[in-house]
C-alpha cells in the first residue's frame, strides 16, 4: 500500500529532527496541522485532544504522546501487527512493531520520546503479514513469507541495549516444522504457543511447546475445522462449570467461529461451532474477561455488504451451545480489524477510521457505547486497508501503543491521565 505524506512534521523537543539518509536519530515525530494555529502540548510534551484534534488527528478523550514515521523505521514500506512487553526488572515499556521487513523494538518509557532500540529483519523475505506474542519475556514471531518459521528473540537483551547504536539483532531460535503462519497464538498462562494459518493441519492450530522457549517442540495439532485466520487461547474460568480449568481455543475461522478443547494437545476436541448472519469473512475476536461473551470482527462485511462498521457480539455461556448475540455499529463505513478487551472496554482497530473505545460494561442488555477514539488517517474513513492494523491497550501506564500501516507507531493516552 502506498505510503503518503499528509502533514508537515515537527520535533517534540527544540531540536529539529533531519529525515535525510545521513541521520541515524530515532527522535519522535508529532505532526500538527497545516494551519497557524498551534498545537497545545501540556507539560509533559503530549498533543492534548482539544476541540476534535490533536494536531491534524481527529480524537474523542485521548491524546497523542509521539509517532515515529515509516521513514523512521529503516523506510519501511508498510506496518502491521504490535504487541508490548514490559521488562520485569527494570520496568521498561517496549512496543514491539511488526513491519513488511521485520520487527522493531521501542522504548516507550518516556512515551513523548520514544526510542528505537534495534530490529529484527524478516527471517527470508519481506511480507505484508507478521504477528508477534510475548511468553515468559521471549518474543514469537511469524510471517506469511515463504519458509519463515517461528522466530524466538530474548527481549531481556533489549535491557542493556544502547538505543543510539540501533542495534540489527538476529533471533535466538528458529522453529522450523511450519513455514508461513498468518497469526501466532499463546495463552500466557501456559508453554504451548499456537501458529495458525500454516500449510500444516489445513490452516488449524499448529501447537508447539514452548516452556522452554529456546528449544521449541512439536507437541499437536487440528485440522478438523479447517483454516484459522486467528484465535484466543485461555484456560477457562467462565460460567460453564464443564469445562472449568480446560484450555479452550477459540477460533476466528473465515466463515463462523469455532470453540475447541486443547488441554490434550495430542487429541484435540471440537466443542462446537457458531455462526451470524451476513458473513463476509470472520477475522478476529477476544473473551470479555468474564469470559461470558466473544467480541469478533468481520473484515469484508462492509466492503462486500455495505454496512458501517460492523463488531459482532456472541454469548458463551454455554460452550457447548454459544449463540450470536448481536451487532455494535460503528460511525462510519471503515472497515474492522484487531479488537482487544481490557476491563470495561473493548478497544477496535478500524482501519481509516483509526482506533475507537467502547463501554461494554452493559454487554448483557446489548448497551455498548463509545467513550473515545483517536483517528491515525486524517485523510478519510473510506472502506479501504490504510490507516490502522492493529492496537496493544495492556500497559499498566495506561500509554496505548497502535501501528498504523501508512504511519507507523502511535502512542496514545486518555485525556487527563
Amino acid at each position: 500500500m502506498k505510503l503518503k505524506f499528509f502533514f508537515s512534521l515537527i520535533v517534540i523537543s527544540i531540536i529539529i529532527v533531519s529525515c535525510s539518509d545521513d541521520d541515524d536519530s530515532t527522535a519522535p515525530i508529532l505532526v500538527t496541522p497545516d494551519t497557524e494555529e498551534e498545537p497545545n502540548p501540556v507539560a509533559d510534551g503530549r498533543l492534548v485532544c482539544e476541540n476534535g484534534f490533536a494536531g491534524i488527528f481527529p480524537c474523542d478523550d485521548f491524546d497523542l504522546m509521539a509517532q515515529i514515521n515509516l521513514s523512521q523505521l529503516g523506510n519501511s514500506t508498510g506496518g502491521n501487527d504490535i504487541w508490548g512487553w514490559t521488562d520485569p526488572v527494570t520496568g521498561t515499556e517496549y512496543a514491539l512493531l511488526g513491519t513488511r521487513e521485520g520487527t522493531t523494538f521501542i522504548d516507550i518509557s518516556t512515551p513523548t520520546a520514544p526510542r528505537i532500540v534495534g530490529f529484527l529483519p524478516t527471517e527470508t523475505t519481506v511480507s505484508q503479514w507478521r504477528d508477534i506474542k510475548v511468553y515468559n519475556d521471549y518474543a514469537f514471531i511469524v510471517s506469511e513469507a515463504g519458509g519463515h518459521g517461528m522466530q524466538i528473540f530474548d527481549l531481556s537483551l533489549l535491557r542493556d541495549a544502547d538505543p543510539d547504536q540501533n542495534i540489527t539483532f538476529t533471533p535466538n531460535a528458529v522453529y522450523t516444522e511450519f513455514g508461513n503462519a498468518h497469526n501466532i497464538v499463546i495463552n500466557e498462562q501456559q508453554g504451548f504457543a499456537y501458529a495458525v494459518g500454516t500449510s500444516t493441519f489445513s490452516g488449524g492450530p499448529h501447537i508447539v511447546d514452548i516452556s522452554d522457549p529456546l528449544n521449541p517442540t512439536f507437541a499437536g495439532g487440528f485440522s478438523g475445522q479447517g483454516y484459522t485466520h486467528d484465535a484466543q487461547v485461555v484456560t477457562y474460568n467462565g460460567p460453564d462449570p464443564d469445562y472449568a480449568g480446560r484450555e479452550i481455543y477459540v477460533g476466528s475461522n473465515e466463515d463462523e467461529v469455532v470453540i475447541l478443547d486443547v488441554t490434550d494437545k495430542a487429541n484435540v476436541v471440537q466443542i462446537s461451532e457458531v455462526s451470524y448472519p451476513n458473513i463476509g469473512y470472520t477475522h478476529q475476536g477476544w473473551l470479555t474477561e468474564n469470559q461470558r461473551y466473544f467480541i469478533a470482527n468481520d473484515e469484508l462485511d462492509e466492503s462486500n455488504i455495505g454496512f458501517n462498521t460492523r463488531t459482532l457480539l456472541f454469548d458463551f455461556t454455554d460452550l457447548d451451545n454459544p449463540s450470536f448475540a448481536g451487532t455494535f455499529t460503528g460511525d462510519t463505513g471503515a472497515i474492522d480489524h484487531n479488537l482487544y478487551v481490557k476491563g470495561n472496554e473493548v478497544f477496535l482497530s478500524n482501519y481509516t477510521r483509526g482506533i475507537r473505545v467502547a463501554d461494554i460494561s452493559g454487554i448483557t442488555t446489548g448497551n455498548l457505547f463509545d467513550t473515545g477514539s483517536f483517528d491515525t488517517f486524517p485523510t478519510n474513513n473510506n472502506t479501504s486497508f490504510n490507516g490502522v492494523w492493529s492496537i496493544y491497550p495492556y500497559f499498566s501506564s495506561n500509554n496505548i501503543i497502535i501501528s498504523d500501516i501508512d504511519g507507523g507507531l502511535f502512542i496514545i493516552r486518555r485525556t487527563g491521565t
